[in-house]
């Protein structure tokens, strides 16, 4: 059977550092003329294979020209290929983008990268960050929203019942009516949110319960991004929250000499969750990650503390060297 529409491989970077205690993107400008000119992009390119020999050297090829950043430690997200999983396609011959997602980390704070700039990610997820507590957004303005949804559960597509009734994904996604939050679930609010309507994006796309909701003024729910790349975003937070507690990823993200606060910070950070103090040292130190350089710090501008570096042989030690954290329960929970 003839294929209708031309498959075209995108690569797209959701490209993270921790800057000043606050995890951020970098972001390119892209102006399309599809309702949204001005929405934050990725860093993204097609796959050229008579240019790049693998799909991952395309990728550091477009950052560098697009940023003129030179990517460190890269992994593969995922393949987003689904049919309509942005703007509804329409039955005509064209191309259809099937977008591979990478996840890259990096130490650069640079602010003057070549038409790119640095965006702190709970920008576009508001609800994700509770370091002072639950964000009033997920009280104020998302749950009552995603009650309501719950109460036309009568209107769900074969596709949503597939995922499970309305009222449990709100629940085990946000926390609600006693679940725990799962930091985790970064990817699984964002696809939530987006079946509900509840985000620009979905508007943008042609959603029917994003068009009904346009008359009730939905407040905006975080920074729209363009094409994909909220979901593409969302599931490398995902990845990378879950990966920290298993591998070392966030020595990744760290100067070659610094504190165990400054650490803890840059965990915190990524997590959107205080963790214990003392618990964390321990751990850290006690599952041999770490070790002392024999110098002080001042940075911090008070008490001089001590600097570690990282162990890098902890990696050939044993299968999984990560960080098996606990969130600060009066913080999780509030």
């Amino acid at each position: 059977m003839r294929a209708d529409k031309a498959v075209v491989i995108g690569l797209n970077a959701a490209i993270v550092t921790v800057s000043e205690n606050e995890p951020k993107i970098l972001i390119v400008p892209h102006d399309e003329a599809d309702g949204a000119g001005g929405w934050d992009a990725l860093p993204f390119g097609p796959f050229n294979p008579m240019q790049h020999r693998t799909l991952e050297i395309g990728l550091r090829s477009w950052v560098q020209e697009q940023t003129q950043l030179e990517l460190g430690y890269v992994e593969q997200l995922y393949t987003f290929g689904d049919r309509g999983r942005h703007a509804i396609e329409i039955e005509a011959p064209g191309e259809h983008v099937v977008s591979v997602g990478y996840l890259a980390l990096t130490r650069s704070h640079d602010e003057t990268l070549k038409g790119a700039a640095w965006r702190d990610w709970y920008q576009h997820f508001p609800w994700e960050d509770w370091r002072d507590g639950k964000p009033a957004i997920i009280e104020q303005a998302i749950v009552p929203l995603l009650r309501e949804w719950v109460s036309r559960q009568a209107e769900a597509t074969p596709d949503e019942l597939s995922r499970g009734k309305r009222r449990d994904r709100m629940r085990l996604c946000f926390g609600v009516d006693g679940v725990d939050w799962d930091d985790e679930k970064a990817l699984e609010r964002y696809e939530l949110l987006y079946s509900a309507g509840l985000l620009q994006e979905a508007a943008r796309d042609g959603r029917p319960n994003a068009l009904a909701l346009t008359e009730k003024n939905v407040p905006p729910l975080g920074r729209p991004m363009q094409f994909d790349h909220r979901r593409i975003l969302a599931t490398a937070m995902s990845r990378l929250r879950a990966k920290i507690k298993y591998r070392p990823v966030a020595f990744e993200l760290m100067p070659p000499a610094f504190t165990l606060y400054e650490l803890q910070k840059t965990v915190e950070a990524l997590l959107g969750l205080h963790v214990h103090k003392q618990n964390f040292r321990r751990l850290v130190e006690n599952a041999g990650l770490v070790e002392r350089t024999g110098r002080m710090s001042t940075r911090t501008g008070g008490r001089p503390a001590e600097q570690f570096r990282f162990r890098r042989e902890v990696l050939n030690e044993r299968p999984a060297p990560g960080l098996k954290l606990a969130p600060s329960r009066s913080r999780a929970n509030s």
